[in-house]
């Protein structure tokens, strides 16, 4: 994602990259263009972070690997993620990040942290803005697109299929999503959690944009067996094993669900239960006095998929740049920024 993101600034037509900042030692002083498949550019990459403070450049496209909570999650801690961003922000520069911790709404921050950005947003008169494909597009940009026909809104639902059958990733697949194991050593819960932490601070965004008063959100996990034998890119899937895995997020009001979120990861569509399968890409239906009913199937062929996906993710904080340079100061969400295009105002460097 962050070298889709590198390049896409490269190509962009009112953006001037001016630095930067690499974690690996074997990419230091390597031309940015370069490191993503893009001509010279005259701007090395570095791995000193005081050399990328001191360009105070306008806006910092920011994807470091994700944030470490325990042993499960490797890269930057919480903390030290805020050390850049708090530097960043207080010194005048923009953020537009794929980190979900830097979500402008829910607990993925600590308090303490949460009035460190909020402080150094405020003292360098700059913003901040988190955003990706999923959370991000599917649980506000588009959804707000949809509520801008409503004027009653009963229930939303956002659905989330991956078929991983094409991964050539055997651990990933395999060991780490756990496909293929018996359900009885099949725990359903065990990214439940995670995802929880993920989504549900961005699904209150959208709950509130569509007038719905949650006042309980909950998560449940599933996993549903193959039918048949089968042999996928990354192994062997025996009949009766885990085939299909869900996480389920709910919102309700007084009991009444009003917001629903699930994700499917799969390696087959025909499972046990049936779950109405669909091929990799969303669907969003809103129950309301205009109700719609959307599929979005990327037409993409599986095998060539992991070459698109970065740009899924990458594309729209570069195409947020001009519009998070122009915003009030603060932690944004994407209802205070109305005009994301593909090409904006010139805004100065990146």
């Amino acid at each position: 994602t962050g070298l889709r993101a590198l390049r896409e600034v490269i190509r962009h037509p009112s953006l001037d990259l001016v630095g930067v900042r690499v974690y690996d030692d074997a990419k230091d002083g390597v031309d940015a263009g370069e490191l993503c498949g893009e001509g010279a550019t005259g701007v090395l990459a570095t791995t000193d972070r005081e050399a990328i403070l001191g360009l105070a450049a306008d806006c910092v496209v920011y994807m470091p690997r994700a944030t470490g909570r325990g042993q499960t999650r490797a890269g930057l801690t919480e903390d030290e993620l805020v050390d850049d961003v708090v530097a960043l922000l207080a010194a005048g520069t923009n953020v537009v990040t794929t980190c979900s911790d830097l979500f402008a709404r829910g607990a993925r921050l600590s308090d303490e942290n949460r009035a460190r950005v909020a402080e150094a947003c405020a003292a360098g008169d700059a913003s901040v803005w988190a955003s990706g494909s999923d959370p991000g597009f599917i649980t506000e940009t588009l959804p707000m697109a949809l509520l801008s026909i409503q004027r009653q809104v009963d229930r939303i639902e956002i659905e989330e299929f991956g078929d991983l059958s094409r991964r050539p990733s055997p651990h990933m697949v395999m060991e780490q999503m756990r496909f293929g194991k018996p359900l009885a050593d099949f725990d359903p819960e065990r990214r439940k959690n995670h995802l929880f932490g993920e989504y549900q601070p961005p699904l209150s965004v959208l709950a509130d944009l569509a007038g719905c008063a949650v006042d309980d959100w909950t998560a449940e996990g599933g996993v549903a067996a193959a039918k048949e034998d089968l042999t996928i890119v990354a192994g062997t899937i025996a009949a009766g094993t885990a085939a299909a895995q869900r996480v389920v997020v709910h919102g309700t009001e007084a009991g009444v669900e009003r917001i629903r979120f699930t994700q499917y990861g799969f390696v087959a569509m025909d499972v046990d239960p049936d779950w109405g399968l669909q091929p990799t890409g969303w669907r969003i239906r809103i129950h309301g006095d205009a109700p719609v009913d959307l599929s979005m199937p990327f037409p993409v062929p599986l095998d060539d998929l992991a070459s698109y996906v970065p740009a899924f993710n990458a594309n729209g904080p570069v195409n947020a740049i001009p519009y998070v340079c122009a915003a009030p100061p603060g932690m944004l969400t994407t209802e205070d920024l109305p005009h994301i295009l593909p090409r904006g105002p010139r805004a100065g460097r990146a």
